[in-house]
Order: structure tokens, then C-alpha cells, then sequence
């Protein structure tokens, strides 16, 4: 694995490059950085270039100066820059996957630098505003951005994955059998990290500390300005990318869920089942790795 370091506008990111063969980049979501996506990597370079990155503020790759409000166009252009750095172009797009937030800054750069992408896959972004309880999610955001002023991180986490478990709650009697991973806790807010099995190694403990401290930056500067985001449905209908809009088998009816739903609506298209839950690259990876090359394999 060949890591880097990329000078972008207002911040340092920090990249990682795997394998061989056409460019894939991973985008990650929420709290999670690089290492998020290892497991998933490791199953993919045998057959992609696989690229993955901290995001802005996020872990390795810090802001020129202090947290202030994320916006989906600034992460999009430094997915952009990755690429470029990375050696895209027109004549060989890559191939791009990204999952809750990162599915959400996979949308933004099929719209604003199509040249660069072959096919996106936006696995469950939490795009509030295309559901149809999308006053109700202005409300919860509204709630998160207060208690995050006056209380700090915690309480503002505590406030979206009550949030989620209410979502789930009122639900509950047309869910199907066999679980809902909605109603675990907060790991399954979008971009939420699973608790590890067993006692974790020492990567894996510098990981989660990691994504511990990236979660106040996460809940105060990012979920406020990207819940209010509205992918742009013309660009994308109208580019060459191939979009698809994918949903994980377990997580049917999770605001996530829906949001996929309503993406492939808006782009006239169908979801794809993908393995798992909202984090199911991480929690079977293997399975995870096939249906993604499958996706991306089908012309």
C-alpha cells in the first residue's frame, strides 16, 4: 500500500493507494476514515487500482484552520482532486463507491466532474430532503445543531440516534422478521462506526481513537450543512455516468434505506441490494466485495 499526503484548498488529505487495475475510489461517510474501508480494499485490489482517503478534517487529513460548517460541493472537489492526483482521466474514468456521506459526495461529484467517473455507486446517503418526513428531519437537525451549541458533541449524537430509534419505532409493526439493525444504537447512525468483536488490535485501537475524536466534528460541522443537501437529479440524468443507487438487504426502511429509494426514483432507475446493513462493506466485507464487482463489472 503506497500512502500520501495531497495539498488541497483549505486542508492536507491523507490517501492511500492499493493494487492494480482500473481506478476505484472509496468514499467514506460519517466518523470513518481510510482504514474504515481496509478490509473492503484488501478484497478489491487484486482486481482495481483501489484509492481511498481521509476526508477533510477527519483524522489524517486536518483543516488549514479551525472546524467551521462542511459543504457536499467542497468534499466533491477534493474527491476530484484525489482522482486527479491519482492519475483519472477522461480517457480512463474511474469507478467510484460511497457509502452514507460519502455516497452523498459520490452524487455531487458525478454532477459536477462526470469526465472523471466510469460508474458511481451511492450506497444509503442520507439525503433527508428527498423523503417524504423531510419536515420531521429539519426538526431533528434543528435539534442536533442546538444541543450541540449548548450541550457538545455528546448530547447532540445522543439527540440524532434517538432520532433513528424513534424512526424505527414508529416502523416497527410493518418491519419484517428477523431484526432491525436501526434499533441496535448509535452505531447506526449514518457513518457510525460498529463496535469491534473481541479485544482489538493496535491498528484497530488507533483507528477507533481516531474516529472517537472525529465524531465532534462529524455530528457539530458536518450533519447540519449535508442534511440540507438536494443532489442535482438533471446533471445527473443528463452526464455519462452510470448511477446506481444501492440499498443494503438488511436495513429496509431505514431513513438511509429510503433515501437510495428515492435517488433511483429520481434518476428513473431501480435500487441495487447490496450485503448487509448501512455499514455492510464493514461487517461482510467479503460478500460485500463480490456484489460491488458485480455492479461495477456490468456494462
Amino acid at each position: 500500500m503506497k500512502t500520501s499526503t495531497l495539498k488541497v484548498p483549505g486542508a492536507t488529505l491523507h490517501h492511500e493507494i492499493r493494487g492494480s487495475g482500473p481506478t476505484l475510489l472509496l468514499i467514506c461517510g460519517g466518523v470513518y476514515d481510510a482504514a474504515g474501508y481496509a478490509e473492503l480494499a484488501r478484497r478489491l485490489a487484486d482486481r482495481y487500482t483501489v484509492v481511498t482517503y481521509d476526508r477533510r478534517g477527519n483524522s489524517r487529513s486536518p483543516l488549514d484552520g479551525p472546524p467551521e460548517p462542511q459543504s457536499i460541493e467542497t468534499h466533491a472537489d477534493d474527491a476530484h482532486r484525489v482522482l486527479v492526483e491519482a492519475g483519472v482521466t477522461a480517457d480512463e474514468p474511474a469507478y467510484v463507491f460511497g457509502n452514507s456521506s460519502g455516497a452523498i459526495i459520490g452524487l455531487e461529484l458525478a454532477a459536477r466532474h462526470p469526465e472523471q467517473v466510469r460508474v458511481l455507486v451511492s450506497h444509503e446517503p442520507p439525503l433527508f430532503e428527498l423523503l417524504p418526513d423531510r419536515d420531521r428531519w429539519r426538526g431533528v437537525v434543528r435539534d442536533v445543531e442546538e444541543a450541540f451549541a449548548k450541550e457538545g458533541a455528546g448530547a447532540a449524537m445522543q439527540a440524532l440516534s434517538a432520532a433513528f430509534v424513534a424512526s424505527d419505532g414508529e416502523r416497527a409493526e410493518d418491519a419484517p422478521a428477523g431484526g432491525d439493525p436501526a434499533a441496535e444504537g448509535p452505531e447506526r447512525i449514518p457513518g457510525g462506526a460498529q463496535a469491534p468483536q473481541g479485544a482489538p488490535d493496535p491498528e484497530t485501537m488507533e483507528m477507533l481513537g481516531r474516529l472517537e475524536r472525529n465524531a465532534e466534528f462529524f455530528i457539530g460541522y458536518e450533519v447540519p450543512p449535508f442534511s440540507r443537501y438536494t443532489p442535482d437529479g438533471a446533471a445527473l440524468r443528463a452526464s455519462s455516468v452510470r448511477v446506481v443507487a444501492a440499498v443494503g438487504e438488511k436495513a429496509e426502511g431505514e431513513p438511509p434505506y429510503r433515501a437510495a429509494v428515492a435517488v433511483a426514483g429520481l434518476l428513473g432507475t431501480r435500487p441495487t441490494a447490496f450485503p448487509g446493513d448501512h455499514g455492510g462493506f464493514g461487517s461482510e466485507p467479503e460478500a460485500f466485495a463480490a456484489r460491488l464487482h458485480q455492479v461495477l463489472s456490468t456494462t
